[in-house]
């Protein structure tokens, strides 16, 4: 029984470790997103850091040390699928849900809290999922 622990605990350790999320610092982050491409200094304060991890392209805004904004590429300018869509977006889930907004004119959705919206369209001329704390929202 010991080792049923043991496993299931490095078994979700890895499932869990893998994946940055809203809110993160940059540790987390740049374990889970590989190696950095580029960072920049943004005029408002806020750091942007582009990663280079195995298809994608990860470019994250991070804001007093913690991650506000997330866009996933396909490292190849190709449209993300479906699931690769379903899958950024269960990654920052936080214990909520997402919604598609049929009324917006852009591809979004919603978080069920309320504490975060995403969008897929045009970034920098390629497609991407962003994914963005909202502020001032119930």
């Amino acid at each position: 029984m010991k080792q049923f622990g043991v496993v299931f605990l490095a078994i979700f350790a890895t499932v869990s470790g893998g994946w940055a999320n809203l809110g993160d610092g940059y540790e987390k982050v740049d374990d889970s997103y590989g190696n950095i491409v580029q960072r920049k200094l943004r005029d408002d304060g806020t750091v942007s850091v582009l990663y280079h991890k195995d298809r994608y392209l990860y470019q994250v805004t991070f804001a007093d040390g913690r991650s506000v904004s997330e866009s996933y590429f396909n490292v190849k300018g190709t449209d993300l699928s479906e699931k690769e869509i379903t899958k950024f977006l269960k990654a920052n889930a936080a214990g909520a849900t997402w919604t598609s907004d049929k009324e917006a004119k852009k591809r979004s959705f919603k978080r069920s809290d309320g504490k975060a919206e995403a969008t897929y369209g045009k970034v920098n001329g390629r497609s991407a999922l962003t994914v963005r704390e909202v502020h001032g929202k119930p």
